[in-house]
């Protein structure tokens, strides 16, 4: 398709030795529009040469103020005589260790309320004799560290909570028979209020020793805990787990029932220790 003379303009360019001229032609659209592209391409230049000098500008805030800060850091500490902070130190250091003293020893009534092997605090470093004074915080702090783990392994394998939370029925020790009233028989647990399907959860970390029919517990589960500790759920419509299973403390274990000797739903619980069943009544909180 040809261009009709109007569409097309000629530009002349002309030689400055003047030797010579060239033609070029082009559409009379775009000679038109060229003050347009000028002020397109004056405008994007100007956009970007701002946004330089901001970003500049910006940064050179961004480093002043940072230099300001380290400025005042220095300042400050300058103004703090090296003895106070070390005398803080010490002072902060003793009394972290001597409040860890006071609750480890509170742990340690609790856990021989029940039975259970203390720990000695006297290896532990910050008691005051001379082989803890040579201790430096840092080493004193690694053996309460290594201490509260040993505490914590001990507190999680043994069997301390509920089993289930809710009223008990029946307790630990000698009672009229629920088939016979006219005969008593030894009750070597406790007994939680419960409706059937209602959760029923292990007391400690341990392994399950025994999942299935036991007699006159009806279903039952058997946990086997550190310190020859172990614990017996009774009279379970489900369990949920199984032999050789390693369990945490507070996980699911079964569902209440009524199955084996039992006239209602509800949660038989024992802890024995060496094989003996043992009052879990003081198991169930810190304040027996």
């Amino acid at each position: 398709m040809k261009l009709k003379p109007s569409d097309v303009s000629t530009v002349i360019i002309v030689n400055k030795n003047k030797e010579g001229s060239q033609t070029l032609q082009v559409k009379t659209k775009h000679i038109e529009r060229l003050k347009h592209y000028v002020l397109g391409i004056l405008a994007v230049i100007t956009v970007l040469t701002l946004s330089v000098i901001y970003l500049t500008h910006k940064s050179q805030q961004q480093e002043e103020e940072k230099q300001r800060l380290v400025a005042q850091l220095t300042k400050l500490k300058g103004e703090v005589p090296p003895a106070d902070i070390e005398e803080k130190k010490a002072t902060t250091a003793q009394g972290y260790i001597q409040s860890i003293e006071v609750k480890l020893k509170t742990i340690n009534d609790y856990l021989k309320k029940r039975g259970l092997k203390g720990f000695a605090t006297k290896a532990v470093g910050g008691n005051g004799n001379a082989e803890a004074a040579k201790l430096t915080d840092s080493e004193t702090y690694s053996l309460y560290d290594e201490y509260l783990n040993r505490l914590v392994h001990t507190v999680a394998f043994t069997p301390m909570g509920y089993p289930r939370v809710s009223s008990l029925t029946s307790y630990f020790g000698y009672r009229s028979d629920p088939f016979n009233t006219s005969n008593a028989e030894f009750h070597p647990g406790i007994d939680f209020k419960g409706e059937r399907g209602d959760e029923a959860k292990c007391t400690a970390t341990g392994k399950v020793v025994f999942a299935g029919r036991y007699g006159g517990y009806g279903n039952c589960v058997r946990i086997a805990h550190a310190n020859n500790f172990e614990t017996l759920y009774g009279h379970l419509s489900r369990i949920t787990v199984k032999v050789g299973q390693e369990v945490t403390v507070g996980q699911k274990i079964g569902e209440i029932g009524s199955t084996g000797h039992s006239t209602g739903n509800h949660l038989h619980y024992e802890v024995r220790k060496d094989g003996k069943a043992i009052n879990p009544i003081k198991f169930l909180t810190l304040n027996n």
